[in-house]
């Protein structure tokens, strides 16, 4: 599973003209999933978007957390994160989860962080979604779960 984590002042989701979620200070995370991807993925992803120390403290070093800050996030779906563009111009999706079993690991995914966290709000799975965002700093973070070493 990837996922691209950016810190925020407010990022919200339209789908056909109208916004579907939004959200103040807080994470955006794009993620997508791996045709061998589960649940062991979905745990370790949510528990590092959660606690990664990515906001200010009083002395401006990045030693707080989502948690920390009672902070927001919103996330959506992207299958194009396992795009694979090493070969020709085209991506390659060989590598990206079937629509079918990503839609059922994609709700997952949002359970599993509504069950330890309660500010959670999300897109809609294979919609055209239009993102919008304020990223602060900028900081992005990209996190595999296939990377663990």
């Amino acid at each position: 599973m990837i996922a691209v984590v950016q810190r925020v002042l407010s990022a919200s989701i339209e789908v056909d003209g109208q916004v579907v979620s939004s959200i103040g200070e807080g994470i955006l995370a794009l993620v997508g999933f791996h045709k061998d991807d589960g649940l062991q993925d979905i745990e370790y992803i949510v528990n590092k978007i959660i606690h990664l120390r990515i906001f200010d403290d009083y002395d401006k070093s990045m030693n707080l957390s989502l948690l920390d800050i009672s902070g927001e996030l919103l996330i959506a779906s992207q299958f194009t994160l396992l795009g694979d563009a090493r070969k020709g111009r085209r991506p390659s999706y060989s590598n990206a989860m079937s629509p079918e079993k990503a839609a059922i690991l994609y709700n997952d995914f949002l359970e599993f962080c509504k069950s330890i966290y309660n500010k959670v709000k999300s897109g809609i799975f294979q919609a055209n979604m239009k993102i919008s965002l304020v990223n602060t700093g900028p900081v992005t973070i990209l996190l595999d779960s296939n990377k663990l070493i």
